[in-house]
């Protein structure tokens, strides 16, 4: 006798710019997002998307990505999702897109991933504030070699 119900393993989850399918079914994810560097704060990403695979599940469950602040308790985007797998050997995949999400500090903000009110999987995407150049018409100095020494 199979089992009515097996909460499924997470895969992959991947934050990235977007996530694009094909006719045949197979994704392309643009744009995998390791950190986000920027010259100022605040700025609003236009959209980001969460990519998550499931795998070995059999039922129906409800996914929940959060996006939550350095702090770890602000939720600046949260989505639910239902998704049914009907057997192991089969992925199911979902896809969360969240849209104008502000960034207003540096640090570490954190992905989440529930199903049916378990953590999956929790993941650091860190926010760095660059600073430009101070004369932006100007190229920057390059070199090759070592530095020459001081006498």
């Amino acid at each position: 006798m199979q089992p009515t119900r097996i909460l499924p393993d997470l895969q992959c989850s991947l934050l990235c710019e977007e996530v694009r399918q094909e006719s045949n079914g197979n994704f392309f994810l643009v744009g995998i997002i390791d950190f986000i560097r920027v010259p100022q704060l605040p700025v609003t990403a236009f959209k980001l998307a969460v990519f998550n695979r499931w795998t070995a599940g059999i039922g129906q469950f409800t996914e929940s990505v959060r996006l939550m602040g350095p702090d770890q308790t602000t939720v600046l985007r949260k989505s639910e999702v239902k998704f049914a797998m009907k057997d192991p050997g089969v992925n199911a995949t979902t896809v969360t897109v969240f849209g104008n999400v502000e960034f207003t500090q540096p640090g570490s903000y954190f992905v989440e991933v529930v199903v049916d009110d378990v953590m999956k999987l929790r993941y650091p995407v860190t926010v760095f504030l660059v600073q430009q150049q101070q004369n932006p018409g100007q190229p920057p100095q390059t070199r090759s070699g070592p530095p020459e020494e001081q006498s």
